[in-house]
């Protein structure tokens, strides 16, 4: 059996980073993407969203991709949001996302800063944050 341990800080946004995750949707999503997680063996160490974005700490498993759990996870939800017309129109998540590393190091700092998205975005927008990752992680064509 294979013994795993790498974490992944993913995010990624509504569709033109629409503000459509309202207080009402956002636990339904959260408690359902968990759920659906659950069901397909991704992990979730945490997840937590704003308007129009979302944030998760996951681990991927031995024959998991970031690639794949990634779009099971936005195609799910999205299909979901959708069937129950949980919002007016269609919902939909950008096609882009952005996935980085963890070091066991930080780990505890990037939870809480998961933990704490309504708190940040109070200061700093989406985009603003976007940027900042761009910059630090080298990411050129992001925006």
């Amino acid at each position: 059996m294979p013994f795993i341990n790498i974490y992944l800080h993913v995010i990624w946004s509504t569709k033109n980073r629409s503000k459509i995750i309202t207080r009402e949707l956002k636990p339904l999503l959260i408690e359902h993407i968990k759920s659906n997680a659950f069901l397909k063996g991704i992990f979730i160490d945490r997840i937590n969203c704003v308007m129009d974005h979302i944030h998760l700490i996951i681990s991927l498993g031995s024959d998991q991709t970031i690639g794949k759990v990634v779009q099971l996870l936005k195609g799910e939800s999205s299909f979901w949001i959708n069937k129950n017309k949980l919002v007016k129109g269609k919902f939909e998540w950008q096609d882009d996302y952005i996935a980085v590393s963890i070091s066991k190091s930080i780990l505890d700092k990037v939870r809480k800063y998961v933990d704490n998205q309504e708190e940040h975005h109070r200061i700093k927008s989406y985009i603003e944050e976007v940027e900042e990752f761009r910059k630090k992680y080298g990411f050129e064509d992001l925006l």
